[in-house]
């Protein structure tokens, strides 16, 4: 089942690859200097599943979260991250998982992101390269 390899090691070294590989994701974060500890989990849960350490826009580490301190905290359900992998969202549906509570912040704010277009196109293709995690 693809849900439970969702955020292990395996998973997690496949997507900090496809990050740093992704057109408009690493290099776009590169101009503006984007440096962040990113947490990625399940909604109901104390901590995140995972981790991905970006700096300057390059992913340089990923795996199990081991209490690293997080700039951003990304929580859903497994169904709606599984459908988000399978196929990823544009801006507008992850407005409306924002709005409706489907896509929440633990740590972060979601509208500093879609208030600057230079965080929010490479936020989306985050969820591209997440499609490409096989």
């Amino acid at each position: 089942c693809v849900m439970t390899n969702l955020f292990s090691n395996e998973w997690m070294a496949q997507y900090e690859y496809a990050w740093n590989h992704e057109p408009g994701l690493s290099d776009e974060l590169a101009k503006i200097g984007f440096t962040a500890v990113i947490g990625y989990g399940f909604e109901n849960e104390p901590q995140p599943a995972a981790v991905l350490i970006v700096r300057n826009g390059k992913a340089i580490f990923s795996g199990i979260y081991q209490g690293q301190d997080l700039q951003w905290d990304l929580r859903a359900s497994p169904d709606n991250w599984q459908r988000w992998v399978s196929k990823p969202p544009n801006i507008m549906t992850l407005g409306v998982a924002y709005t409706s509570g489907k896509l929440k912040f633990q740590k972060g704010d979601y509208l500093s992101i879609v208030k600057d277009l230079r965080m929010a196109g490479p936020f989306i293709k985050s969820f591209a390269a997440m499609g490409q995690v096989q």
